[in-house]
């Protein structure tokens, strides 16, 4: 009887424990659903897929994806329509998006919203809405020091003076987030090689193979020996390829399309963000209202070096510089190492409270820097240094 019963006893406790395990792992309660720009045609947006799709799988996160949402109200009914379908989390990547995920996120406050690169959500005042970013500019940095050591071998090699150490950066708009991305670049650059020079042209637009492929012709017809670009599709590398010239990537790595000139690429890695915001929705815990991701939470990453086309020493050198800016030995921004019109600038106001009047109300250099992302976790630094030339103004 004392076995029956010792058995019984286990069998129900056995039971209980099988009720309970599920609820403990909470994150089984979420549904996620994500909105993107393009699709995996567009380097940026496959980015953000893959990223989606680890995160998921890695905490058994149901998820749906939808693509091709324009930044008009296709996004809101993207959205409602996800919300309809039971998803608690959802997430959207474009910056265009946000007006009318802000929409969605007033209508539906049951759910959590998160948008990668927007500025309203520390003054909009919803509770469940969401901004994240990462601190790219470092690894932008990493990659024009990868493009530095490349002009100093092609200037070692006489394949070019130090005169026409010149790059090319083509550019989507003239947005904040990509002026800090090609003046954190250019800056790199200059880190390794103080001569050099860059020019930059837009494209107006996130996505558009042939205008980026036009942007490089232009770049290099006027004399730029590498470049580097913000921009979605592989318009641009594939023209550097075809003329021989090396060029650094973004959001992913282009070597097998360019094994003869493509050197690196840096990129934002946002599975640690979107595991952290399923969490803390899962956990019942409050998602912060800007999220910046660095090098730490490796949110900040660079692809492989393809030593086909890069310098001899770059592994090495961007390990000493990664340490350093991880380190917060060296600042990307550091005052010092820039001037805008012939000076030194010791005080910046940023239009940080984007209340869509573009009035700038916060002083963001302090301790002689800089302090990109620090503030709201979507770049502002939207100055044009010395050295960088508009070849479209």
């Amino acid at each position: 009887m004392k076995k029956l019963i010792a058995l019984m006893l286990a069998v129900v406790m056995v039971v209980a424990l099988g009720a309970v395990a599920p609820a403990a792992s909470a994150e089984t309660t979420v549904k996620a659903g994500f909105i993107f720009l393009h699709d995996e045609n567009s380097t940026y947006d496959l980015n953000f897929i893959n990223a989606a799709k680890e995160a998921c799988e890695k905490l058994g996160v149901e998820y749906l994806l939808k693509t091709g949402i324009p930044e008009g109200q296709e996004c809101y009914d993207a959205a409602a329509e996800l919300v309809d379908e039971g998803c608690n989390f959802i997430f959207a990547d474009s910056f265009g998006h946000e007006p009318f995920l802000i929409q969605a996120a007033k209508e539906f406050p049951e759910v959590e919203f998160c948008h990668a690169t927007g500025t309203q959500a520390h003054t909009v005042g919803l509770a469940n809405y969401h901004n994240a970013f990462a601190s790219i500019y470092e690894g932008r940095f990493l990659g024009g020091v990868a493009a530095g050591l490349k002009l100093n071998e092609m200037i070692e090699s006489g394949a070019i003076t130090e005169d026409q150490a010149k790059v090319g950066y083509v550019g989507a708009f003239p947005y904040a987030e990509v002026v800090s991305g090609f003046t954190s670049f250019f800056l790199g650059v200059r880190y390794i090689c103080p001569a050099a020079t860059m020019e930059v042209t837009f494209t107006n637009s996130w996505y558009d193979p042939t205008l980026e492929k036009e942007g490089a012709i232009k770049l290099i017809s006027n004399g730029c020996v590498l470049i580097s670009e913000h921009a979605d599709s592989m318009g641009a590398p594939t023209e550097c390829e075809s003329n021989n010239i090396p060029f650094v990537f973004y959001n992913g790595s282009a070597a097998d399309a360019c094994p003869n000139t493509f050197i690196v690429a840096s990129r934002i890695n946002w599975a640690p963000y979107m595991e952290f915001a399923m969490t803390c929705v899962a956990n019942g815990e409050t998602i912060p209202a800007d999220w910046t991701g660095t090098l730490a939470t490796d949110s900040v990453l660079m692809t492989e070096i393809n030593e086909q086309a890069a310098a001899a020493g770059t592994a090495e050198k961007l390990e000493e510089v990664k340490a350093a800016l991880a380190s917060g030995d060296l600042k990307v921004f550091d005052t010092a190492t820039f001037t805008v019109d012939g000076e030194t600038l010791t005080e910046y106001l940023a239009d940080v409270d984007d209340m869509g009047d573009f009035v700038p109300e916060t002083n963001v250099i302090a301790d002689g820097y800089f302090h990109e992302s620090e503030y709201r976790s979507a770049p502002y630094f939207d100055l044009f240094i010395d050295g960088i030339t508009n070849i479209d103004a």
